[in-house]
């Protein structure tokens, strides 16, 4: 092939004629070891207003990954056309190198390949290019693999023990190859125990059972116990992602160990308690399980004497895993003190850059005696005749020591009038002091939703830790074939585990100081159901709590406070007095008398709305002006989106580009008007230019009698498509298939139009790009 007719060819010629011959001329098999156009993340949800898209600019997707076996990357091949040099695509290579952990880049533009290499030793080529012939052997790839990732010979075996394998299709996603191969690289050097940090909605369950999976096929763990300390948490993890354990699998009930079973699912509620008869974990010898996984070893349980600490002292020579979302380091308590540092951390950051997590917008509201403070007169008294205490009550009293009926009744309105302004069937979850709250706001919905609630009575059900009734409808509610309950009001049942991936909206109207319990409840909307159109969720926040998202911490790396001296126990002291604890069951205010007052008036004084941005950071921004800015990062000025509009022999193909960074202009057109053509639209939102509809466009057209140079016939088609260019826009009249549709049909078939009318496809093609450039005739100077 001649280097002119090889300048011509696509990327996916290229990879079709010369990379891909040339990687399996180098021994790589095709099915097992080669992936082509693999797409690591889907790019990040953007969400201005109630609108929200995908940034397709901001996926990342790589043109090969290599494998020495399914789940082990070693490398990632970037390919360019010819018309880009050797070396072109390497930075993108290495990026997605970064990403999957591996030693190895390569780019290629179909004459040679270039080649990074991040185990060269000092002295030797970091990067070098090669010919196509040249291309590693597998056995030199994974010889980098393993010096790159410290695996000694020895631990081959268990290293390549194979994934399991869905029958439906589902694979990890490559932060859970990546956190799933750690763990066992971990396991295989010997270490017993290991932490690992994951974002709640990251399918932190899915990637323990893979990591269980394979160390108990491989024979490195025969009998393994998976902790948690709620019901739903095991029941879940039993029907869900554990199911294909089948036979061997338990949960562990009735205070008995089967031996009869391999995998054992429990509650350390039924595995140990005060009593020594309680102590079920003691009914089978220490050296009983190989290996313990605890789950959300972050929760009321990473003190010394919590109940994992004793049954894992217990199973002292098991391998044990910590799985967290927030990893916990207060002065008091520290799993990292107990597990070592994360051996993999996937933050909420991280999954919402990436687009495997929803995003959020933040609405803060203020209210009068939250702000500013109640001090009731002298000899006020409550409602039940009792004299208050005169002082002043503020935002850490309300619902706590004080009761204000009318500023709950002020609460279950703005919710309610935030969600009949959205959609009132969106699950929502709201976060209550206390039991008692949680069930006087209930009330305050009922009434505040009107209808709603009288419709069905399974509209707004409290959902906490002593409510039967309300514990029973949690698998409907969590369930998104189920339309009731909508909304559920709690304490701490559902502050963390319950995977409820249809949450839209998380209220707020509970004071939080742990960041712990914070990421935990911001966690509950975090799952995107795509299919159920959940890309996003709203916090409503009465209680500023939303101010942790400021804070350091936030998101951060956690830092171990507890720095234990020379003489000193390597686990935290005993925590002793600690207040209230946040993340017990259901906070009651133990000792605590509510005063409850009925007719002391709360009214809202201030209300912002923010967004996450790009930085993380939240700010406040309308869906206009975030389309504003990505169009005038393509497009400087008017006058260059101008010229590459008219340029454009597709003006759909501007339009696809567009909504790859997310400008959707459907969107746009709800916010400025639907009549308003894709040009005069994207003019007016980006450059401020006053807009024509498509309707004045096309009467423009008319006046120039262009269509006086065509026959008959042709002007006929011409002028129905202007008329469909008025009606349905640009993106319209450049389909093909338009012409099946009346009054084209009228004239003949597609074919006969084009061959017989215009003589053939690239006349009637060029005479769609002149309508096109009527349309938009001095588009720029108007």
């Amino acid at each position: 092939m001649d280097k002119a007719e090889k300048l011509r060819l696509s990327e996916t010629d290229i990879c079709d004629l010369f990379i891909t011959p040339a990687i399996k001329g180098a021994a790589w098999d095709q099915f097992l070891q080669v992936r082509r156009e693999v797409t690591l993340a889907p790019g990040p949800v953007v969400v201005r207003g109630q609108l929200a898209s995908r940034n397709k600019k901001l996926r990342k997707f790589a043109d090969y990954v290599l494998y020495w076996k399914p789940g082990i990357p070693l490398a990632v091949v970037e390919a360019k056309d010819n018309n880009h040099g050797v070396s072109d695509g390497m930075q993108q290579a290495l990026g997605y190198a970064g990403i999957l952990d591996v030693p190895s880049a390569f780019s290629s533009n179909g004459d040679a390949f270039a080649s990074h290499d991040k185990t060269a030793l000092a002295g030797a080529l970091i990067e070098h290019e090669f010919g196509l012939e040249a291309f590693p052997h597998p056995d030199e790839l994974w010889r980098r693999y393993k010096a790159f990732r410290n695996i000694r010979d020895a631990e081959e075996p268990l290293v390549t023990q194979a994934y399991h394998v869905d029958d439906n299709g589902k694979e990890p996603r490559y932060y859970q190859v990546e956190a799933i191969n750690r763990v066992i690289e971990t396991i295989a050097r010997g270490e017993r125990r290991a932490l690992l940090v994951m974002a709640t909605g990251t399918g932190k369950t899915y990637t323990t059972f893979q990591i269980i999976w394979r160390l108990w096929k491989s024979g490195q763990a025969k009998r393994i116990l998976f902790l948690a300390d709620r019901n739903i948490l095991v029941d879940q993890t039993q029907v869900n992602d554990f199911k294909p354990f089948g036979p061997v699998m338990t949960k562990i009930a009735d205070r008995k160990i089967d031996p009869a079973y391999e995998i054992q699912l429990g509650l350390y509620q039924a595995l140990t308690g005060p009593n020594e008869s309680d102590k079920t974990f003691k009914s089978v010898s220490p050296d009983f399980f190989d290996l313990i996984i605890i789950d959300e070893c972050h929760r009321g349980s990473a003190a010394e004497d919590a109940a994992w600490r004793e049954i894992l002292d217990y199973f002292g020579n098991a391998i044990q895993l910590g799985m967290t979302a927030t990893p916990k380091e207060t002065k008091y308590e520290s799993n990292i003190t107990y597990f070592g540092d994360p051996v993999y951390t996937y933050s909420l950051k991280q999954g919402i850059e990436d687009g495997f997590l929803a995003p959020y917008k933040v609405i803060r509201i203020d209210i009068d005696r939250d702000i500013e403070g109640w001090t009731p007169p002298p000899g006020m008294v409550d409602d039940l005749g009792n004299e208050i205490e005169e002082r002043e009550y503020n935002q850490r009293d309300m619902d706590r020591v004080l009761v204000l009926n009318k500023r709950t009744t002020l609460v279950a309105e703005r919710v309610m009038q935030f969600l009949r302004a959205t959609d009132p069937m969106s699950k929502t979850i709201i976060f209550c002091e206390d039991i008692d709250h949680a069930e006087r706001m209930r009330k305050a919905i009922v009434n505040a939703a009107g209808d709603l609630a009288r419709n069905n009575s399974k509209y707004v059900m409290r959902i906490t830790g002593d409510s039967a009734e309300g514990k029973a409808e949690l698998d409907r509610f969590i369930d998104p074939e189920e339309p009731y309950p909508v909304i559920a009001t709690t304490s701490q049942l559902l502050s963390t585990g319950v995977d409820a991936k249809t949450t839209k909206l998380i209220v707020l109207d509970r004071t939080i100081n742990s960041m712990t319990m914070f990421k935990q409840i911001i966690g509950r909307g975090t799952r995107i159901d795509e299919d159920n159109n959940k890309l996003f969720f709203t916090i409503m926040d009465f209680k500023k709590a939303t101010e942790l998202f400021s804070d350091p911490d936030f998101d951060g790396d956690p830092v171990v406070i507890y720095e234990p001296g020379a003489y000193d126990p390597i686990v935290p002291p005993d925590p002793g007095d600690r207040g209230v604890e946040e993340e017990g069951d259901d906070y009651e205010g133990l000792g605590v008398t509510k005063i409850r007052v009925s007719g002391v008036d709360a009214r809202i004084v201030a209300e912002r709305i923010t967004f996450l941005g790009p930085d993380g950071k939240l700010v406040t921004e309308s869906y206009k002006e975030y389309a504003r800015k990505q169009i005038v990062s393509e497009y400087r000025s008017l006058n260059d989106f101008v010229r590459k509009w008219n340029e454009s022999a597709r003006k759909q193909a501007i339009i696809d580009e567009l909504e790859d960074r997310g400008i959707i202009l459907a969107n746009l057109q709800e916010q400025v008007g639907r009549d308003i053509g894709d040009f005069d639209l994207l003019c007016h939102i980006a450059y401020d230019r006053p807009p024509l509809t498509r309707r004045e466009r096309a009467e423009k057209v008319k006046k120039r009698n262009y269509f006086a140079k065509y026959g008959e016939q042709a002007r006929a088609v011409l002028e129905a498509l202007l008329d469909k260019y008025a009606d349905e826009g640009v993106s319209r009249i450049e389909q093909a298939k338009v012409l099946q549709l009346r009054p084209f049909s009228d004239i003949g078939t597609p074919m006969e139009i084009i061959n017989g009318v215009f003589g053939g496809k690239a006349a009637y093609e060029r005479a769609i790009e002149e309508l096109e450039a009527q349309i938009y005739e001095q588009a720029g100077g108007e």
